[in-house]
C-alpha cells in the first residue's frame, strides 16, 4: 500500500522527535510491515485509518507502541562475533592486567533491544575471565518497553538459540523448558534492564569500562550522532573501551576518540588530547 505524502510524513516526524530515528524515504515499505500488527490489533481497517487514529489523539501509549514498531529491533546471540573475540581476547585482558579485583568492571550494552547481546557479554565473561565476572556490572538499556519484558524474563525460542549461540554454551547456561529456552539465573542476574532513550538527556551513570552501542548511530541524522557519541564520551572511563557496529564510526565526533585494532575488528578509546 501507498501511503499519501501527508501520512508518511507525518509518521517520518513521530518517530524522529520520539527515537530520533531517522525513516529513510526508500524504505518506505518497510511501515506497512512494521505497523501490520497495530493496524489489526485496534481494529484499523488500513495503515492509513490507523494513522488517522493517530492523528486524533493526544500523545499516549499508542504513539510510543507505534513508534517502538518502527524500530529494527533485528538481534541474535554474539551478532557477528568479531567484536566478542576483540572483547575476550585483547579488551578484557588489557583492562583487568593493571586493576586491583574488588573494582570490578561497568559494562553498558545500549539500544540491547530484546536482550541477546547483554546475555552474550555476561556469558562470554564467564567463559573467559570466571574470576572478574561476579564483581562485573552489565547494564542494558532500550526505550521499546515491550522488547525490555521480554529480555528480562530470559526466555528464547528455538529460532533464537539456533542463531549465534554455540551448542555448548547453549548446554551451559540455558535450561529447556517446553520449545523455549530458559538462561539461569546466575546469568540473567548478572544483567540491570533499564529504559533509556538515547536521543535525550541521561540521567547520572557510573563511569563506564565497556559501551556497546553497536549499530545504532546509523539510523540517527548528523546531529543527532553528534549528541549521542558526546555523552557516551563523557560516559566511557578514560581507559575505556567503545565497540560500534561495522559500518560505524565516529565520525561526528571524531578528535574525541581514537581508533585501536583488536585482531580483525576495529574498536576506540577516549583521545587523550580531547577534553571530557
Amino acid at each position: 500500500m501507498t501511503l499519501a505524502p501527508v501520512d508518511f510524513d507525518y509518521l517520518r516526524r513521530l518517530v524522529k522527535t520520539h527515537s530520533a530515528i531517522v525513516i529513510d524515504p526508500a524504505k518506505a515499505y518497510l511501515v506497512e510491515n512494521r505497523l501490520g500488527p497495530l493496524v489489526r490489533q485496534h481494529g484499523c481497517v488500513s495503515l492509513p485509518d490507523f494513522l488517522r487514529l493517530l492523528q486524533s489523539q493526544p500523545l499516549g501509549p499508542l504513539h510510543h507502541e507505534a513508534v517502538a514498531a518502527m524500530a529494527n529491533k533485528e538481534t541474535w546471540f554474539f551478532r557477528d562475533s568479531a567484536p566478542f573475540t576483540a572483547l575476550s581476547q585483547y579488551v578484557l585482558p588489557e583492562l583487568l592486567k593493571n586493576r586491583p579485583r574488588e573494582r570490578g568492571l561497568s559494562i553498558w550494552s545500549a539500544a540491547c533491544s530484546t536482550g541477546q547481546e547483554p546475555y552474550s557479554i555476561a556469558m562470554l565473561l564467564r567463559e573467559s575471565c570466571p574470576a572478574a565476572a561476579p564483581q562485573a556490572s552489565i547494564l542494558a538499556t532500550d526505550f521499546c518497553p515491550a522488547a525490555l519484558e521480554r529480555a528480562s524474563r530470559a526466555i528464547y525460542g528455538q529460532m533464537d538459540v539456533n542463531r549465534g549461540l554455540p551448542a555448548a554454551l547453549l548446554t551451559r547456561y540455558f535450561i529447556q523448558r517446553g520449545l523455549s529456552w530458559q538462561l539461569k539465573p546466575e546469568i540473567a542476574a548478572m544483567v540491570n534492564f533499564r529504559r533509556l532513550n538515547l536521543a535525550v538527556a541521561w540521567p547520572a551513570a557510573p563511569p563506564m569500562d565497556i559501551i556497546f552501542l553497536r549499530n545504532v548511530l546509523i539510523y540517527f541524522d548528523s546531529e543527532t550522532r553528534r549528541q549521542v557519541l558526546t555523552r557516551i564520551h563523557r560516559a566511557l572511563r578514560p581507559d575505556g573501551f567503545l565497540f560500534l557496529g561495522s559500518a560505524e564510526t565516529p565520525r561526528d565526533l571524531d578528535r574525541a576518540f581514537e581508533p585501536l585494532e583488536a585482531g580483525t575488528y576495529l574498536c576506540y578509546q577516549p583521545s587523550k588530547q580531547a577534553p571530557r
